[in-house]
């Protein structure tokens, strides 16, 4: 009688393989499931705790107002100024955060000598760690005095000018844009080294430069990654509060470079802990355009991106 040897395979049986790949749909669906809810449910809840106030001041006092003065005699809850101070203010940031973050990650992915990457990179990672309030006390100490100098430079002669003593518009750019490079520089680099090497190698064959494949080749072949890097980037410019409390000197003004301004995200942090009632309300408002903002900002930046895919 011939002794039947079994074979197993390394992965167990079929069995035991169709209950493992069971469970772990089950896993993946109830965590879909759960992060679905989790959008649904903090929409529902800035949705119902943001649009009171709406109807109590009007949409168009609060949205197109340009006083905030809520605990004056005759309350005002307008904030134009607010609002356009987060949109040039991120902008801004990105402009100038974005071309360094996507240049740095081109250097450590392509140029720089693995010494010289194995010191940069570290640093990159380092910069992601550090906490919101160091970046703001860092600028309150070394950004703030430079741009009041800059400032008591440009407005000597000036009898209208309000100084700040460097907590302006311009501080808090800066301080934005260092804050999102590690975002940029590291997802833009993984995105360029995922770029198939077959790639490199046709552009190099073809008789194009290094810089050439660089960025006629290396760059529009990682564009998805890139632009999920300045999505990200937007929306940790846009959601910062304690480094900008500190560095932009929260005071409501329109957004000029000079100008002491306050951001949507400061405005509800420098308020809630006293706010009751009707300003309170309005906070939540505060929180609402906000959120709407990174909505807006994700959902366009999405479909130019499915639109640059189709196109290609």
């Amino acid at each position: 009688m011939e002794n039947k040897k079994k074979v197993v395979s390394i992965f167990g049986s079929n069995a035991s393989k169709s209950a493992v790949e069971t469970i772990a749909k089950i896993i993946f669906t109830v965590c879909s499931i759960v992060a679905i809810l989790a959008v649904f449910s903090i929409t529902l809840y800035m949705i119902a705790s943001g649009t009171p106030a709406l109807f109590k001041v009007g949409i168009l006092d609060i949205l197109f107002g340009r006083v905030w003065a809520p605990t004056a005699a005759s309350p005002a809850y307008g904030i134009l100024y607010i609002i356009l101070t987060s949109i040039v203010g991120t902008a801004l940031a990105i402009l100038l955060g974005v071309p360094i973050g996507v240049f740095t990650a081109v250097f450590l992915a392509e140029v720089a000598p693995k010494k010289v990457a194995a010191v940069v990179k570290p640093a990159v990672e380092l910069l992601a760690g550090i906490p919101s309030v160091i970046y703001g006390l860092l600028g309150i100490l070394l950004l703030n005095p430079v741009m009041y100098k800059l400032e008591l430079f440009l407005f000597r002669n000036s009898e209208t000018h309000q100084f700040t003593g460097g907590a302006n518009l311009i501080s808090a750019v800066i301080v934005l844009a260092i804050m999102i490079l590690p975002t940029v520089i590291n997802i833009s680099e993984s995105a360029l080294k995922a770029v198939s090497p077959s790639l490199k190698s046709a552009s190099l064959a073809l008789g194009a430069s290094h810089i050439q494949t660089i960025f006629k080749v290396m760059i529009p072949a990682a564009k998805s990654g890139i632009i999920t890097a300045v999505v990200l980037g937007i929306g940790r410019a846009i959601g910062e509060a304690m480094a900008i409390t500190l560095v932009a000197g929260s005071s409501v003004n329109p957004p000029f470079p000079f100008n002491s301004v306050r951001f949507l995200t400061t405005a509800i942090v420098s308020e809630m802990g006293y706010a009751s009632d009707l300003h309170r309300q309005v906070l939540f408002t505060i929180g609402l355009v906000l959120f709407v903002f990174i909505m807006l900002i994700n959902i366009t930046l999405t479909r130019i991106l499915k639109r640059g895919d189709q196109d290609e």
